[in-house]
């Protein structure tokens, strides 16, 4: 009887260490290009440029772009396709918070969307374009592939047109196919995987989806470069134990106060020579980001 106990239990152990190391092989990251990681930590990143929702620079606009490249701060951007397939540069899937308008933008034509303000400001959405022309490598740049739409096709896009960008730029998304796109098809570029803990997000997935975006279980498709993790959520057990076994690089999303960056730096400052990439919203109640960020430093 013992015997056949001793050989369950091997059998059990056996089993345990199998998916142990499979989902360990599922989530690891890439960590060996930390020399092209270097220029993303050097500065702040201006969350959708350097903007203020109640200026006349809101939200990925070309005048928060203007302004993060003036003050010297690198600048993350959201790409999304339009209707008649132009690239242009803007966060949500509607309309509704940033013009008021109860519609999809990837429903709408760029000259539908010529049409509408970024709040109260006089910017209108961008072009992808417009903005790497203020951009031109001055700053680094992260460009976002949003997931709404036709993600696939808005990867290809944007690769193609970056392909003639002079300047040190990398891409993200919270699709993980994406980034697994181009670790197939531009693999010399920096990749990083988006995430978050969707059982505490607003997000609506379904449970499969939620359970697989959560705990990254899609990198051994994409082997991101760069971890940007919801630093809210920063305890969420798949990314405490990715941390935990691999140097990998971080991001910490979004941070939007002197609270939120002093959370966030003594999330990303472990022992294990991680990275810390510092992406942050362009303002805070108004201030000025380089004014609160230098009491921070």
């Amino acid at each position: 009887m013992y015997k056949e106990i001793a050989v369950i239990c091997a059998g059990i152990a056996a089993g345990l260490a199998a998916l142990t190391g499979y989902y360990i092989y599922r989530i690891a990251p890439n960590t060996g290009r930390k020399e092209q990681m270097r220029p993303f930590e050097e500065t702040y990143i201006a969350h959708r440029g350097l903007f203020d929702n109640h200026s006349e620079a809101p939200e990925n606009s070309l005048a928060a772009f203007r302004k993060a490249v003036d003050e010297g701060y690198g600048i993350e951007l959201d790409v999304q396709m339009t209707a008649d397939d132009r690239l242009v540069v803007f966060h949500d899937d509607t309309l509704e918070r940033m013009c008021g308008i109860d519609r999809m933008l990837t429903e709408c034509t760029y000259e539908e969307l010529k049409r509408f303000r970024l709040k109260k400001s006089n910017e209108q959405i961008p072009l992808f374009d417009e903005v790497l022309e203020i951009i031109a490598g001055k700053v680094p740049l992260i460009v976002e592939v949003k997931s709404a739409g036709r993600w696939k096709e808005t990867t290809q896009r944007m690769a193609e047109r970056m392909d003639h960008y002079e300047g040190i730029y990398c891409m993200e998304s919270f699709h993980p196919l994406a980034v697994a796109w181009f670790r197939k098809h531009r693999p010399d570029i920096i990749r990083g995987q988006l995430a978050d803990d969707f059982f505490r997000s607003k997000k609506e997935l379904f449970f499969p989806v939620k359970w697989v975006l959560s705990n990254m279980l899609m990198n051994n498709r994409s082997r991101p470069d760069f971890i940007a993790y919801n630093f809210k959520h920063a305890d969420q057990f798949s990314y405490r134990v990715l941390r935990k076994l691999f140097p990998v690089e971080n991001a910490a999303w979004t941070v939007k106060s002197k609270a939120d960056l002093k959370k966030a730096k003594k999330t990303l400052q472990k022992d294990k020579g991680e990275g810390r990439m510092k992406q942050l919203s362009g303002f805070m109640h108004g201030v000025n980001l380089g004014g609160w960020l230098s009491q921070c430093d």
